[in-house]
């Protein structure tokens, strides 16, 4: 883990990160549940698609896992790259690219890029009338960087540039995510947080500049004693907690079926150090697809992959829509 900072240094820089974070959290309690680019909440690396398509705490040496959490960029091999894509929905089609890089004894920095296509649109006029085809496109761009605080803590940002295009539409929005990550390799025990989409629109699609999705989740991975298992609990979207979220049938709906709204499950099988097997459980999502009309199987996910010393390969099942089931592929190589 390189030099160690003294203790009043360590703690100095830990109290720095939590104030941001709380600071943060504060200010995104007062916006509005109405928000735009919320393809930023998607994920299409393998890995976390099979844990349930959120998760903010597994430790792996797996580039793709820092797109929901920029921290657990420091136990990302030097020179990494990474590769997803993910078939959304019917035409529609999400990748994204990241490479990272070791900077110092504790640091490392990352780039990486996301989009979603979702491919040609009939226009048509209020009338119904096609008048001919049209594009959308969702992007960002992002900087990372996660610094280790100590052998057990490690702190992360992100920077993001937003950008979307809806036939003659567009808009360019600016966001930061902070995470923060415990990792107690004896007790095989992780715990993170993270604040994600922290910013704002800089041009609107109109005149009326609108909400980014920020979330705030906090999620943990627990490694079971004497058995290649483990264990993810992730809960997300915490400063909305509006029963609008859920869908119950027309009941009015119970605190303990909201609280369940907001949770992830996620469990792996780890047959060999080198490769693993996933399954999980996304409570909004199956509450969703409910709603659609689709209730077989709905939430769950799965996947497997390979993570070998420089390859790393991973494929993903999931279903985000009644119109067609999502397949995910993940590959990562260090240079």
């Amino acid at each position: 883990m390189g030099i160690q900072l003294k203790p009043d240094r360590q703690m100095r820089r830990f109290y720095i990160l939590i104030h941001l974070l709380l600071a943060s959290s504060i200010a995104a309690l007062a916006q509005e549940s109405r928000s735009v680019f919320n393809f930023l909440s998607l994920s299409s690396a393998s890995h976390a698609v099979a844990l349930g398509g959120r998760n903010i705490s597994v430790i792996e040496d797996d580039l793709s896992l820092t797109f929901q959490n920029p921290a657990l960029l420091s136990s990302v091999s030097d020179n990494s790259m990474n590769l997803n894509f993910l078939t959304y929905m019917k035409g529609s089609k999400m990748g994204s690219a990241a490479f990272s890089k070791i900077a110092g004894k504790r640091g490392t920095w990352g780039v990486n890029a996301q989009f979603v296509g979702y491919g040609s649109i009939k226009e048509t006029l209020e009338t119904g009338q096609v008048i001919g085809d049209t594009q959308a496109l969702d992007m960002a761009i992002s900087s990372m960087y996660s610094y280790n605080m100590s052998d057990h803590w490690a702190g992360g940002v992100s920077g993001k540039f937003i950008y979307s295009k809806y036939a003659g539409y567009n808009s360019v929005a600016l966001a930061v995510d902070l995470g923060v990550n415990y990792y107690d390799l004896e007790k095989d025990l992780s715990f993170s947080a993270v604040f994600a989409n922290l910013g704002g629109q800089v041009k609107a699609f109109g005149d009326e500049h609108e909400k980014l999705p920020f979330d705030l989740a906090v999620g943990v991975t627990k490694g079971i004693a004497h058995a290649p298992i483990k264990v993810s609990v992730t809960f997300n979207d915490l400063t909305r907690w509006s029963k609008d979220y859920f869908y119950t049938d027309g009941e009015e709906p119970s605190f303990g079926r909201i609280f369940m709204n907001h949770l992830n499950l996620g469990a792996e099988l780890r047959p060999t150090d080198r490769t693993y097997i996933a399954l999980g459980y996304n409570f909004r999502r199956a509450s969703e697809m409910k709603a659609a009309g689709s209730s077989h199987a709905a939430g769950l996910t799965c996947g497997a992959g390979i993570m070998l010393n420089r390859f790393k390969l991973g494929v993903a099942y999931a279903k985000y829509h009644v119109s067609a089931p999502s397949l995910s592929l993940s590959v990562g190589y260090s240079l």
